[in-house]
């Protein structure tokens, strides 16, 4: 049998002690991992950050870019995470929008509750059902650089290990998905490449997701 989680809160008392107002509630709040403290660590609260190391670099959630969006279409939902990546550069740091998307099939879906459905599931990234694609796009004075890949996934595993219903006074207001990916992958150059230390905390609300039949 399935178990699926609920939180039934006051808004007064939501995350601290201040007052939270719902759109404080879509900002990302970042606490830092006591292990690397350039990553978010890993949370249940829908502080809506992720993160995970990109080889040695780090690609990261920002308040400037809503962080995830949900679609569900044809029997697939695809779950994107937004934000940004540091890339090296002679003379410094270039700051560069991504977005990783997992698309893998699911069971119909209609609303955000039904996303409870994800509670403890194990997406296996290599499997020929799923797809993992990378956006970039990168700014150069006035010019923009943008690229899609599907990625050549060798191994590894998108696990969503709660999902939760949160209401605030007995009203459903988002679900909340937390979780960790890790997975490998061949680049341009079919040279191995790894996404590492993986993990999301996310609100998803009728902001974020979309279903279409």
């Amino acid at each position: 049998m399935k178990k699926y989680f609920f939180i039934t809160i006051a808004i007064a008392a939501l995350l601290t002690s201040c007052s939270k107002s719902e759109s404080q509630m879509d900002r990302t709040i970042f606490i830092h991992d006591e292990l690397d403290a350039q990553l978010p660590a890993y949370t249940e609260w829908g502080y809506n950050a992720f993160g995970a190391k990109v080889n040695r670099l780090y690609f990261l959630s920002s308040n400037s870019i809503m962080p995830c969006k949900t679609l569900y279409k044809d029997g697939m939902l695809r779950f994107s995470l937004s934000g940004l990546y540091n890339s090296s550069y002679v003379g410094g740091v270039q700051h560069t929008e991504m977005t990783l998307t997992f698309c893998f099939p699911l069971e119909q879906i209609r609303q955000y509750s039904d996303l409870l459905t994800l509670n403890n599931k194990d997406i296996e990234l290599s499997s020929p059902e799923t797809l993992v694609i990378l956006n970039k796009i990168e700014y150069s004075g006035q010019t923009r650089y943008e690229t899609t890949d599907t990625l050549t996934v060798v191994g590894g595993d998108l696990i969503f290990r709660r999902a939760q219903l949160l209401n605030i006074d007995n009203e459903p207001n988002r679900a909340i998905l937390s979780g960790t990916f890790d997975f490998r992958y061949l680049d341009g150059d079919y040279f191995p490449a790894h996404f590492s230390d993986g993990r999301f905390d996310m609100g998803i609300n009728n902001d974020n997701f979309y279903a279409y039949y």
